[in-house]
């Protein structure tokens, strides 16, 4: 059996500061900016938490991606999740997103390039959406390392359209650098 290739299965965005975001026939990226219409869309940082503590930091979160392989998962654990339920513009199946490297770019449909920047750090309104979920989204590795299995965060180098299947292309850097919580 073949491994499936790496893809985009859902798109959603949402405006203002809500925390799913509704599915969409297809999204826009925005070179430096994030995803048209969406409230984490900007140069400089748009979650909450951070503006409270420095507005002019850059937004290293433009993009959420998240693998459908951790819905699975986490539905099988009973949690009854479904895409951009946990605010993620993208959903992609056959690609490890937490194990990539920082810095790595996914071509995403005809022109789309985004960059990885780092892990989305789980927190407490995981748990207010459905309890016991943020320490879903947490495990530990072999070594007993803390493992973020909330998806990762990115920055849009190309803008363009993507829509549910559109193939991902994997660039990796010439250096691997782990991912951390961005």
């Amino acid at each position: 059996m073949t491994a499936a290739l790496p893809r985009v299965t859902h798109v959603a965005s949402r405006p203002g500061h809500s925390f799913s975001k509704t599915l969409q026939p297809a999204i826009l990226l925005i070179a430096g900016l994030g995803v048209e219409g969406d409230g984490h869309a900007g140069t400089t940082v748009q979650h909450r938490s951070r503006v409270a503590r420095d507005p002019t930091q850059a937004n290293l979160r433009q993009i959420h991606l998240m693998a459908g392989e951790l819905h699975d998962e986490l539905n099988s654990a009973g949690f009854d999740l479904g895409p951009g339920d946990l605010g993620e513009n993208l959903t992609t199946r056959g690609i490890d997103l937490i194990g990539l490297s920082a810095g790595t770019r996914l071509h995403l449909g005809q022109a789309a390039v985004v960059e990885i920047t780092g892990l989305r750090n789980p927190c407490i309104q995981l748990d207010a959406f459905r309890p016991g979920l943020m320490a879903a989204c947490l495990g530990r590795d072999d070594a007993g390392r803390l493992v973020r299995k909330a998806g990762v965060m990115g920055i849009v180098l190309t803008g363009g359209e993507v829509r549910p299947e559109d193939a991902i292309v994997i660039e990796s850097p010439a250096v691997f650098r782990a991912l951390e919580k961005v």
